[in-house]
């Protein structure tokens, strides 16, 4: 039932799940201080995408396939850190082998990579959300996607002009980062 607390669940819901999006993209304006608004758009539409799509893949596999949901949600963590361990590492390499003024553009492949690695233990939402029929959890993600956007939108800003202020070493802090989230997500994973 749409009411209050289904919008401040959901909502609350959605500022858990883009914490580590949010992180990822302050490490991505950290990384590229000169970053477009057309491109900081589509970053943080991109993790907006996947942690609204990550949870209702998770709502159809409870109310189609939970045998085996249940079976892959053991390696969500092993996938995430080993994502984010990549992307964090190549942002290191680049930063230290790179002297740009604005820091090296992340490529559509690693956002991918990005949006997949911070969402995907957002499948297991699917599981606090299956009590809601098909639209109820559609309106639900959308809310949990919005969210997502303006966090991570948010987080691009301020990874500017930190990473303006920081200099050369805001490409590691951000490499650094990702390998702090991706640690993170495996170390409450697996316990």
């Amino acid at each position: 039932m749409l009411n209050f607390m289904f919008f401040l669940e959901n909502s609350l819901l959605g500022v858990g799940l883009a914490m580590d999006a949010f992180s990822v993209s302050l490490a991505n304006g950290l990384n590229d201080k000169c970053m477009k608004k057309s491109k900081m758009f589509s970053i943080a539409g991109l993790f907006a995408f996947f942690q609204a799509l990550m949870p209702m893949i998770g709502w159809v596999c409870v109310h189609t396939l939970l045998q085996h949901f249940k079976a892959f949600e053991k390696f969500i963590p092993f996938i995430a850190l080993i994502l984010l361990l990549f992307i964090g590492g190549k942002m290191i390499f680049d930063a230290i082998k790179n002297e740009e003024e604005c820091g090296k553009s992340i490529g559509f492949l690693a956002l991918l990579v990005q949006g997949v690695a911070t969402s995907i233990d957002a499948l297991s939402v699917g599981f606090t959300i299956a009590k809601y029929d098909i639209w109820l959890a559609l309106i639900a993600v959308l809310l949990i996607g919005i969210i997502t956007f303006a966090i991570c939108y948010a987080g691009i800003i301020i990874g500017r002009k930190f990473g303006t202020k920081l200099k050369n070493n805001a490409g590691i802090l951000g490499g650094v980062i990702l390998i702090i989230i991706g640690i993170e997500i495996f170390i409450t994973g697996i316990i």
